[in-house]
């Protein structure tokens, strides 16, 4: 059963970006089609984010009644549901259907750090590892294929066709968890995280979700009562340094990485001159490079590097992006390559601080789950502000390049 769940999650993993992600290779067509302005498709593909804020609470509760197994077939309706409806109607069915969508992936936000949890805490790290690189893998091939799909069968289509993805995760998640069901006396308990919230936006947290088994130790009942606080847990968690510390890392991880992968391909074909389908697969390498900073800072880490020096090494491959994109365009490959590494590598960062911080799994619990929800809020607004400007930019001085004499010539 171990094995069939572990293909499911990770498959499931696949869904839980690439319908977010799809929308950006596409979006001067979705654009003119529906006649929107940069400001109004940029609300559009910000409107996930704005679900993972409003909804986690409920879906959380929802969690917690239901459990898991049915949580997760409901985010599997909303997504196909979803999916269908952004690509078939007009502007209002875009925008019911990205609203669906947001919830859908809210809900495998909240349940797939649990069902880790729950079934894999022996090996947690390994399958964190797995389940990262299958959230990146799913936004490499709808960021990579969605625009060459688009120029063969138009917009709609290639967005809907990326609910095949679907159904592909739903038959073996259905299969474990009927076994799951039979083995555990028909119980499917939603785990000791149910209220901890979602994966925030922009990468997974299951590194910290996933606590290691708890120390049997003889300290650790001593411990656990020294830890409780005398204030309501939301009180404490919110007078600790570090869950807002903890919250303005959250915010502008998901800042930079809902800005980057909603207007990247745009940049890329107005601003450096590639064609739609060439800029959605240059834009993948920001995805793909993902996978390198998640596996890589924690092997950095434990060699002894500082954590300052680690954090102060992520921020600078952020702003290798925006800069390196303004001050020579013609080395995207390396801009992208780099901010690609800094969005793996900077939750390893913030959790890693989180845990050597903030003491026993129980605090560290309420500090995620107290710093989600103020957050996640702020980076619903990055895709309808930041690249309106950085592609006028960029393709203004494309233009002055392609009018010099020499290119001329």
């Amino acid at each position: 059963m171990t094995g069939l769940l572990l293909a499911a999650v990770l498959l499931y993993a696949l869904n839980l970006r690439s319908p977010i992600t799809a929308l950006a290779p596409v979006v001067d067509d979705v654009t003119t089609d529906l006649a929107l302005t940069a400001t109004t498709v940029g609300l559009l593909t910000g409107l996930p984010v704005l679900c993972f804020a409003l909804a986690t609470p409920a879906v959380s509760a929802l969690v917690a009644r239901l459990g898991i197994e049915q949580v997760v077939t409901i985010s599997f309706l909303g997504l196909i549901g979803g999916i269908v409806l952004r690509s078939v109607g007009d502007v209002g069915a875009a925008f019911a259907g990205t609203v669906v969508i947001g919830l859908a992936i809210t809900a495998g936000n909240v349940a797939m750090p649990l069902v880790i949890h729950r079934d894999f805490r022996s090996a947690a790290g390994t399958v964190t590892g797995l389940y990262t690189a299958a959230l990146n893998l799913g936004s490499v091939l709808t960021t990579s294929l969605t625009a060459p799909l688009a120029a063969q069968v138009g917009w709609r289509w290639a967005l809907a066709s990326w609910v095949v993805l679907v159904p592909i995760a739903w038959i073996p998640w259905s299969i474990a968890s009927r076994r799951r069901r039979r083995a555990h006396g028909g119980t499917t308990r939603p785990g000791p995280s149910a209220t901890a919230g979602p994966e925030p936006a922009g990468g997974p947290d299951l590194a910290a979700d996933a606590d290691p088994a708890p120390d049997t130790g003889p300290g650790t009942a001593h411990a656990a009562a020294h830890d409780a606080p005398d204030e309501p847990p939301e009180i404490g968690a919110l007078r600790r340094p570090v869950t807002w510390l903890l919250t303005a890392a959250f915010a502008g991880q998901a800042f930079c990485y809902y800005a980057i992968s909603a207007w990247l391909p745009s940049i890329l074909a107005d601003g450096v001159g590639l064609g739609a389908s060439g800029a959605g697969a240059a834009a993948s390498l920001f995805q793909l490079l993902a996978i390198a900073g998640a596996l890589g800072v924690p092997a950095v880490i434990s060699r002894g590097v500082p954590m300052r020096a680690v954090f102060a090494a992520v921020a600078a491959c952020w702003l290798t992006l925006p800069v390196g994109l303004l001050a020579a365009p013609d080395l995207w490959p390396l801009w992208a390559s780099l901010a690609g590494v800094a969005q793996g590598a900077n939750f390893v960062v913030v959790f890693t601080t989180v845990v050597r911080r903030a003491g026993s799994p129980a605090p560290r619990a309420r500090c995620r789950g107290r710093s989600r929800p103020w957050a996640t809020p702020a980076p619903h607004s990055a895709p309808a502000r930041s690249a309106p400007s950085m592609t006028r930019r960029t393709a203004g001085r494309h233009r002055c390049r392609s009018s010099s004499p020499s290119s001329a010539s």
